[in-house]
């Protein structure tokens, strides 16, 4: 892939993570500074080598689950604990350390997460896995099918089960689209960082979203949040 592909394709992720709609090539053209011509060109290339695709009949191109990994291990090469908005990076920290006994500061760190994310928060506490923001994740535009649902919900009923057994160990983990172990065809990114906590020394917290989603954003507080509560927990 060439520097130019990687920068379009890193857009065409933004734009339609911003949009939740197909990105064409007048848009990249203004973007990029070229002809919709060299644009279209580029984009084949990417079509063809599977990173992006056309839904349906829209002239419009949409990342690939392959589009989107390429996109991510980019981001994660980068610095994941570093927001790019320093508001959000206070925000979640003051959050983290308002909780008082381990499980209450957990759940309100996920909270927090629903919040900055708008997508469902999740983290292991014991034996258990607490959830909140559901209706953040059944309100996206991805989710009206429902079979789609059905496949969410069975991800969901799984996922605590699967995160023992599976134990993570990455600090960071982000599994997309058709990489999760289960409903593969939900259309979902889970997005975990694993930390210490009184309950486990492999405890996680993370968010559940559409493929379509500010990576570079999510990745960043997902990350930050683990790091903060392993810090508040055994400080």
């Amino acid at each position: 892939m060439t520097i130019r592909q990687q920068n379009i394709l890193n857009a065409i992720v933004e734009q339609y993570a911003e949009v939740a709609s197909p990105v064409g090539s007048s848009l990249m053209a203004k973007l990029f500074g070229v002809s919709s011509a060299t644009i279209r060109a580029e984009m084949a290339e990417l079509e063809r080598g599977g990173y992006i695709c056309q839904p349906h009949t829209s002239a419009g191109r949409v990342p690939t689950d392959k589009g989107y990994r390429h996109y991510v291990n980019v981001v994660a090469a980068e610095d994941p604990t570093e927001p790019s908005d320093r508001r959000v990076q206070k925000v979640l920290a003051a959050r983290v350390k308002v909780g008082g006994v381990p499980e209450r500061t957990i759940r309100n760190t996920v909270d927090t997460l629903v919040e900055l994310t708008h997508n469902l928060g999740l983290a292991t506490i014991g034996n258990q896995l607490y959830m909140s923001g559901l209706s953040n994740l059944f309100g996206q535009p991805e989710f009206i099918d429902g079979t789609q649902v059905k496949q969410v919900a069975q991800l969901l009923d799984n996922l605590e089960p699967w995160l023992r057994e599976a134990a993570p160990n990455e600090p960071l983990s982000v599994y997309i689209g058709g990489e999760n172990p289960i409903g593969r065809s939900a259309g979902c990114t889970l997005i975990i960082s694993r930390f210490r906590s009184p309950f486990s020394d492999r405890s996680y917290i993370g968010t559940l979203g559409p493929t379509r989603q500010s990576y570079r954003d999510v990745m960043t507080l997902v990350a930050r949040a683990g790091r903060e509560l392993e810090e508040v927990l055994y400080s």
